[in-house]
């Protein structure tokens, strides 16, 4: 709660005048009852006509007066609920790219994206909606338990005589209903990551024709969420109407006592006053009345702050802008006995021990799993090894910022991505200053650059999501390009002619030996015959290195390498 605060407090002008505004507000709730008061004994108890139109002018006057400040805090705190909104949207988003890469290999897309669109707007609300009228309900009631006090504080204690079970109720519902509301939050959670995945996925739902499994599992995490939503549900269809009822039954017990000492010529207090005490009353429950909603909003929007400051408070990715920069990289990589697993059950890397000179083209081979785009990512450092170590240019990686690495890294993938933006957009990521000049090069180096001429729009068509508007062959074509505007001195290829067609391969294949040239590659290949001429050709078994040695050599030792090339697994 103290760290909401903290960010409310980054607009002290709109969060103090929302206060100021809440106290007037507030405040204006007496005239009623004061004007009740004034009719009965008064203007009626001594006989004062006169006094009727002044009278009803001025409470008016305060009725109008509270509404018009009313409309100015509704807007003013619509405006501070927007800014908070946008201020820790942005810094989650923010800590979001600081993460490590294993951070996100064990939360779902859907699941993140719930906490930035929902939890976020959520964990305002117990600002705005919380806070801000408990805050003026708080004022509200002890403003009116003053005036009753002042006027009666016999009929007063009457009337609070429910309080201390209200109190008892409410604190009990509130422990109780966190961890629904927590279960609520997961399963709405994990609903949205059903949906997102479902619909990045719809194409191949529809080729294997799955959409009654993928319905029958959506409707199966639809109905979770819907029951732990009916979980607080049914508590507060209990709990709230039974407050409600304790709450009403102070007005029947202050009429019946009052009847009772009337009876008895023992009313402490005037007709005037009593009847000043039932429009008081109205004034004195209302802040009870809401605290169902309120309850619900503080205890929905606690949950979802748990859940926001969680990811905020998670470890950054570690030496990302901090560590060594060196002036110059000429493109020496070194791996010493490094060993890497993804988890303590496996290992994925075992012993490697690699040396690539600047220039040379390293290709790695070997089956599905044998470790190869894992070195790859232990190149990016987006994985950490857990022994040996690697080294660039004779400087320990361990030791370099991981922004000044990954900006001399070009990394083409097989499933290249382009963002839902234009052409222009997805190049100019390698270098935001580029020239239409330098893009247009960049793209006749990749073959790419004759179907962007035929297009309406050229280099401001948007790619669609993921790039859906483009092939395959394409989509790799134009990641080339970015990677050949960039320029890094060290290049990884993962499996980047895979899956193409034999045309649109030799077209990339033509693109990949211009951006290859004077730069050191590590090259992941699918089909064996683009890494003939490499300087080093890897074989990885097991997360090993069992081979090494150019095309000809280990066809020669006709052994793991050899058996890749008939078609065979070693």
């Amino acid at each position: 709660m103290l760290r909401i605060i903290r960010h409310t407090l980054r607009f002290p002008f709109l969060s103090g005048l929302s206060l100021l505004l809440a106290v007037a507000c507030t405040s204006l709730v007496l005239v009623l009852p004061g004007i009740t008061m004034r009719f009965i004994d008064v203007i009626i108890g001594q006989n004062r006509p006169d006094l009727i139109v002044s009278t009803a002018l001025i409470g008016a006057g305060a009725i109008l007066a509270r509404q018009i400040l009313f409309t100015f805090r509704s807007y003013l705190n619509n405006h501070l609920e927007l800014k908070l909104t946008h201020v820790i949207r942005v810094e989650l988003y923010d800590k979001l790219q600081r993460l490590p890469i294993p951070w996100f290999d064990k939360n779902s897309s859907g699941e993140i994206m719930s906490r930035v669109s929902s939890d976020v707007p959520a964990t305002n609300r117990v600002i705005i909606e919380g806070l801000d009228q408990a805050i003026a309900s708080v004022l509200q009631f002890l403003i009116v338990l003053g005036y009753m006090l002042y006027h009666s504080w016999e009929l007063t204690l009457i009337v609070l005589a429910p309080l201390p079970f209200i109190g008892f109720i409410t604190i009990w519902w509130s422990k109780k209903a966190e961890p629904k509301w927590t279960a609520s939050s997961e399963a709405s959670s994990a609903l949205n990551a059903i949906l997102h995945d479902n619909l990045a996925g719809i194409r191949q739902i529809k080729a294997y024709t799955v959409e009654p499994r993928a319905l029958s599992d959506f409707d199966e995490a639809s109905q979770r969420a819907g029951d732990k939503q009916m979980d607080v549900m049914k508590g507060q269809a209990i709990v709230w109407p039974s407050v409600s009822f304790i709450a009403e039954a102070g007005i029947i017990l202050m009429v019946a006592f009052g009847a009772w000492w009337t009876l008895n010529g023992n009313l402490p207090a005037t007709g005037g006053t009593v009847i000043a005490f039932l429009v008081a009353w109205g004034f004195l429950f209302e802040p009870i009345s809401k605290i169902n909603p309120l309850s619900q909003t503080f205890t929905k929007g606690l949950v979802s702050a748990k859940r926001v400051f969680a990811i905020i408070d998670s470890p950054d990715e570690t030496h990302l802008t901090e560590g060594e920069r060196p002036s110059t990289f000429t493109g020496k990589i070194e791996l010493r006995d490094v060993t890497f697993s993804y988890n303590p059950e496996t290992t994925a890397l075992r012993g490697i021990n690699l040396t690539a000179l600047p220039g040379q083209t390293i290709a790695l081979v070997g089956s599905t799993g044998s470790g190869k785009s894992t070195l790859l990512n232990l190149l990016a450092r987006f994985y950490e090894p857990n022994s040996g170590e690697i080294l660039l240019d004779e400087n320990p990686i361990s030791d370099l910022s991981k922004e000044w690495l990954r900006d001399h890294i070009g990394f083409v993938t097989q499933d290249p991505f382009l963002f839902n933006t234009t052409l222009r957009d997805n190049l100019t990521l390698a270098k935001h200053e580029a020239t239409d000049a330098e893009l247009w090069e960049v793209l006749e180096a990749a073959n790419a650059a004759e179907f962007i001429r035929a297009l309406p729009e050229g280099l401001d068509t948007v790619a669609g999501e993921r790039g859906i508007r483009f092939s395959g062959g394409e989509k790799q074509r134009l990641s080339i390009a970015r990677a050949l505007l960039k320029n890094p001195p060290l290049l990884l290829l993962d499996e980047a002619t895979s899956a193409l067609d034999n045309t649109t391969e030799k077209l990339v294949q033509q693109a990949l030996d211009r951006l290859r040239a004077s730069r050191t590659s590590f090259v992941i290949a699918h089909r064996l015959s683009t890494i003939r001429d490499a300087d080093l050709i890897c074989v990885l078994h097991e997360g090993r290195i069992v081979e090494s040695g150019t095309h000809e050599e280990l066809l020669e030792l006709n052994a793991h390498y050899a058996k890749l090339q008939r078609g065979k697994n070693p």
